[in-house]
């Protein structure tokens, strides 16, 4: 059998493309920049995050508004298993979420493991995302324990939302 150097770049190529929609996914999320979200979907694509199902225009209106509810959000995707079929594709990806609640003058740290059941598509040579199920495979809920650490450090940059991150900005202080 011979090797097929076009074939391989070409999947290797998908391969990168479609992690690139899933990270955009990711930042969208908890940066809280919709329009980095809805970029990560195809028009016409389908979520079903368990708490809604719907178009992706309607999934990222509800999680823009789920998340920009919480202090902060940090999605964490893991293993990647992506079978590529021409210009469709299948893919399993784990994630580990961290989500800071606040309620009254508590915080808790909502935290929710589970994994991206996937469909993608290339169109016009983009790859996104057509289709996504959620699994969640187990939820924590417990009390924040870093007050002690932000007051004894408080130079420590903390991660911000909707724009006024330093990765956004980026306006370094030298």
């Amino acid at each position: 059998m011979a090797f097929d150097l076009e074939a391989e770049v070409r999947d290797l190529a998908a391969r990168r493309d479609i992690a690139a929609a899933c990270m955009r996914y990711i930042r969208g999320q908890d940066r809280l920049d919709p329009d980095l979200h809805r970029s990560a979907f195809h028009e016409g694509a389908y979520v079903d995050c368990g708490l809604m199902a719907g178009s992706a225009e309607e999934f990222v209106a509800f999680a823009q508004g789920f998340l920009s509810d919480l202090e902060s959000s940090q999605h964490i995707l893991g293993q990647m298993d992506i079978s590529i079929h021409g210009d469709r594709a299948e893919g399993e990806i784990y994630f580990f979420a961290q989500h800071r609640v606040i309620d009254g003058d508590n915080a808790f740290d909502l935290l929710v493991s589970g994994r991206y059941v996937d469909e993608y598509e290339c169109r016009a040579g983009d790859w996104r995302i057509v289709k996504r199920y959620e699994i969640v495979d187990w939820v924590r809920n417990d009390p924040a324990t870093d007050q002690d650490f932000r007051e004894q450090n408080p130079r420590v940059p903390f991660g911000q939302r909707g724009g006024r991150d330093f990765s956004s900005l980026r306006n370094w202080p030298v």
